[in-house]
């Protein structure tokens, strides 16, 4: 019976010829997807540590701006996601503190989720991060900060 109903579905009459055929291990997607370049290797080259970035940033969340083109990580933070409790008031926190300012991200080793990673600073000085586990709005991570926040 299910030979039978292979055949009608298949048909078993044609021959496949060498060129039809894909090997298990070959995709037919991924036979034609573009190979997807590394973008750590691409960002760290770009910001080696201990460079600088300067400008007006958009805020992305709790712990991730955006400024000249470059995705930041602030460093040694973890703030609730946007869909997490406080997540929403966190973000809004950074766009308060960094509203109309030139922010200063110096930039540290390392890469997360395609962000550089950097401490940021205000105009005055005063670490974003240090202010936002002052206000309770997000965690100091002492693995990436050393515990100084």
């Amino acid at each position: 019976m299910w030979k039978t109903i292979f055949r009608l579905l298949f048909g078993s009459d044609r021959q496949k010829t060498s060129s039809q055929h894909v090997p298990k291990t070959q995709s037919k997607v991924a036979s034609f997807l573009p190979k997807r370049a590394d973008k750590s290797v691409a960002s760290t080259s770009k910001h080696p540590t201990g460079s600088t970035i300067k400008g007006k940033c958009h805020v992305i969340d709790g712990d991730t701006i955006f400024i000249s083109g470059t995705r930041i990580r602030l460093a040694g933070i973890d703030a609730p996601e946007l869909d997490q409790p406080y997540g929403q008031k966190a973000k809004y926190e950074v766009i308060k503190m960094c509203k109309g300012q030139v922010i200063t991200a110096k930039v540290q080793h390392g890469m997360s989720y395609d962000r550089v990673v950097a401490k940021c600073y205000l105009p005055n000085g005063i670490d974003i991060s240090a202010l936002l586990v002052q206000r309770g709005l997000a965690l100091d991570w002492a693995k990436f900060s050393g515990g100084i926040y």
